[in-house]
C-alpha cells in the first residue's frame, strides 16, 4: 500500500474515530452496491469528503488498486468495448511516465490515477468515444485544449477530451508536464 493512502486511512480513524473495516462494515450494512450511492451516503449522513468517501468506496467495492487482485486487469477491464482507446493509453503512459521516476500509475475500475507525491493526472475511456485526460491545475484559467472540469466531485481541476492517437500532441504534454511539477 501506497504512504498516500495508508495516511488516509490513518486520518479516517482519527477524524470519525472508525477504522475504515468499520465504516466498509457500515457501507455492507446498508447494502450499498455502487460506488456513487457509497459517495452520496456517506458525504450526506456522515459528513465525509469526497476523498474519505472515495476511499472507503473503493474499499467497500474492492475496485482500486490496492485491493485488486491483478492491476493489469484491472486496466484492461477498462477498456473492454472501447479498444480503440487502448494505443491512447499507451502512448499517455509512455509520455507521462517519462516526466520523471517517481511517476506512479495506479488503476482504479474506471480510470487510472497519475500520481507523484499528490494526484497530478486521471486517464479515462469515458465512452466509446470520448477519452479524457483529468488534470489538477487548481487555480488555472482555461485555456487551449484545457477545459476547467464543472463536476462538484471532480477529482482534477480540468480536462482534455480526445478520441484519437494523433491528439496527443505537444499542447497536452506541456498541461501534464505542468501538473506533474506543481506536485513536484
Amino acid at each position: 500500500m501506497d504512504q498516500a493512502t495508508q495516511t488516509m486511512i490513518d486520518n479516517l480513524h482519527k477524524n470519525t474515530g472508525k477504522t475504515l473495516d468499520e465504516w466498509i462494515a457500515v457501507v455492507a450494512q446498508e447494502k450499498l452496491q455502487k460506488h456513487g450511492e457509497i459517495l452520496k451516503f456517506l458525504k450526506e449522513k456522515h459528513a465525509f469528503t469526497h476523498g474519505f468517501a472515495n476511499l472507503v468506496a473503493h474499499k467497500a467495492l474492492k475496485s482500486d488498486a490496492g485491493s485488486a487482485d491483478d492491476q493489469d486487469e484491472l486496466v484492461k477491464k477498462q477498456y473492454v468495448g472501447k479498444e480503440s482507446f487502448w494505443p491512447i493509453y499507451e502512448k499517455l503512459r509512455k509520455e507521462i511516465a517519462a516526466l520523471g521516476k517517481d511517476v506512479d500509475f495506479v488503476p482504479k475500475n474506471a480510470y487510472v490515477s497519475v500520481k507523484r507525491k499528490k494526484q497530478f493526472a486521471m486517464l479515462v475511456p469515458a465512452t466509446k468515444t470520448r477519452y479524457e485526460i483529468g488534470i489538477n491545475l487548481k487555480g488555472h484559467p482555461s485555456e487551449g485544449i484545457l477545459e476547467l472540469e464543472t463536476k462538484s466531485n471532480a477529482m482534477c481541476s480540468h480536462k482534455v477530451v480526445i478520441n484519437h492517437e494523433e491528439q496527443i500532441h505537444p499542447e497536452l504534454l506541456d498541461w501534464l508536464q505542468k501538473a506533474y511539477d506543481a506536485v513536484g
